[in-house]
């Protein structure tokens, strides 16, 4: 999905900047999803592959930064870069902090919203590939038992096979099976590996809080 041609989602309800913000993106091969509201967006839904936002801050209706939270609320992951004719600087801070890309004041040049969505796509790719990532890891993770999932949760926090067989009563030998049945299940290559999806399981922060 990282790897599909990026689209550019564009917000404006004036169709002659929608048009012409279409034509400059399909221009350096981007496609491009031209929308006059926000309620047009809901419609159709958060595109696949890498994705960036362009959005008219004063839209009808639901305005450009109150879609932004609404967004950020519903977890929805798309880097946004706000334009508008009438902005202050209010709307931008607010706009930034939350997590905006760029805040372009019309008139811009069209090599600074150029810029600012080549860092978007850039984000929003990294994001889904961490969103691949951690989807074979979880999927991977569903296939452990309970007692792997014990045995890998202590593992990982350097505790030795006999330590790990006192703690939980189980011999050893016992202890080793399950430890090898991990690694394999896990597809990890060495114990570092291993801890490294732990981590990005959060099962050592887990085992912190519950210790």
């Amino acid at each position: 999905m990282a790897e599909m041609i990026p689209t550019i989602v564009v917000i404006d309800d004036d169709p002659a900047i929608r048009e012409a913000l279409g034509a400059l993106l399909r221009s350096v091969g981007l496609q491009v999803k031209l929308l006059a509201s926000v309620g047009e967006f809901f419609k159709s839904g958060r595109p696949e592959g890498p994705s960036c936002l362009v959005l008219d801050v004063r839209l009808p209706g639901t305005s450009g930064l109150d879609f932004q939270c609404e967004l950020a609320d519903a977890n929805v992951h798309l880097p946004i870069i706000f334009i508008t004719g009438h902005g202050d600087i209010p709307m931008s801070v607010q706009a930034m902090k939350g997590g905006a890309i760029e805040f372009l004041t019309k008139p811009f040049r069209d090599q600074d919203l150029l810029d600012a969505i080549q860092h978007g796509i850039a984000r929003d790719r990294a994001w889904l590939e961490e969103e691949e990532i951690m989807a074979l890891l979880r999927e991977r993770f569903d296939t452990l038992t309970q007692r792997e999932r014990q045995v890998m949760s202590l593992v990982v926090t350097g505790r030795l096979n006999k330590q790990i067989a006192h703690d939980i009563g189980i011999s050893e030998i016992t202890v080793k099976v399950h430890r090898g049945q991990v690694m394999r299940k896990m597809k990890a290559s060495s114990l570092p590996d291993l801890a490294r999806m732990a981590d990005r399981l959060k099962l050592t922060r887990e085992k912190s809080q519950t210790s």
